[in-house]
């Protein structure tokens, strides 16, 4: 026979194999991305809320700051300062573990996840003196500057430890 009358015709390849409809093993892939970034995305925002009074008590820092360069009170510096740390405090450890503390008390609570004795000890202490000095009475940038720090200090430092 004659290899030009043999009825063959030239290979043909199939289809390539198309990306729609998933596979079932895809949809599955798929659905296990979608809830881990929803937890995920809920990790993350457990995670800011907690540190919201933080930001938000840093930022009341820098005003208060800027507003005792302008005004140079030092008693509503003071006020202010105590009400800040007061607040901030409140958002992160029980009300009754913290509203009724005054005077020394209060210093050793605020000394309390710190390293070192900021408040009982070192320049936070005025923190309770401040607002009943006298507005008239000189105060020295490196006292206000090592209050600020102080202050700056343990608001950014987590209360029991937690983040």
């Amino acid at each position: 026979m004659d290899p030009a009358q043999i009825p063959l015709r030239d290979l043909h390849l199939p289809e390539a194999v198309g990306w729609w409809p998933l596979a079932p093993g895809w949809w599955v892939v798929i659905a296990m991305a979608i809830v881990g970034l929803g937890f995920l995305l809920r990790a993350w925002l457990r995670m800011r809320a907690r540190g919201a009074a933080r930001r938000y008590a840093l930022s009341q820092l820098k005003r208060i700051e800027k507003d005792y360069e302008q005004r140079r009170n030092p008693v509503e510096f003071g006020v202010q300062l105590s009400e800040l740390l007061r607040r901030t405090m409140l958002a992160y450890a029980p009300r009754h573990d913290v509203a009724g503390l005054t005077g020394d008390a209060w210093l050793a609570w605020l000394d309390r996840d710190l390293a070192q004795p900021v408040f009982s000890a070192g320049p936070g202490r005025q923190i309770v003196e401040l607002p009943y000095r006298d507005p008239q009475a000189p105060l020295e940038a490196t006292d206000v500057d090592r209050l600020v720090a102080a202050v700056r200090h343990r608001v950014a430092t987590p209360v029991g430890g937690r983040r």
